[in-house]
């Protein structure tokens, strides 16, 4: 299994494992452009009123997986939310978060709210 795939099929995971949670997709793989200074952002999704931008992570353990998410990719994230928020003003009145999806393969999912 290739890098990328397993990578896929974590993201696929992930969101399954929102969607179960309930929420909504609003983008996969968002990036802002060339000269943004931004990042990508694995998968944004939305509920009733929070939009949130999640990172998805696959490592040997989620432990691993957690501590993968550096200052420097986390502020890349932030930055590319901001970003996505001037150019989609219907989200305006939502509550706006920062999760973690950590996968293990084949099968351990940990979702963490606010997780930077």
């Amino acid at each position: 299994m290739t890098n990328d795939y397993s990578g896929r099929m974590a993201e696929f995971m992930a969101l399954q494992h929102l969607r179960l949670k309930g929420y909504m997709l609003v983008a996969c793989n968002y990036v802002t452009g060339r000269g943004t200074g931004a990042g990508e952002v694995d998968l944004i999704v939305k509920n009733q009123t929070t939009l949130v931008f999640v990172e998805v992570k696959k490592r040997k353990d989620v432990v691993t997986a957690a501590y993968s998410i550096l200052p420097k990719q986390q502020e890349r994230i932030r930055r590319a939310a901001e970003i996505f928020l001037s150019r989609h003003s219907e989200y305006n009145d939502f509550e706006v978060r920062f999760d973690a999806v950590l996968v293990k393969m084949p099968f351990t999912i940990e979702h963490i709210e606010n997780a930077f």
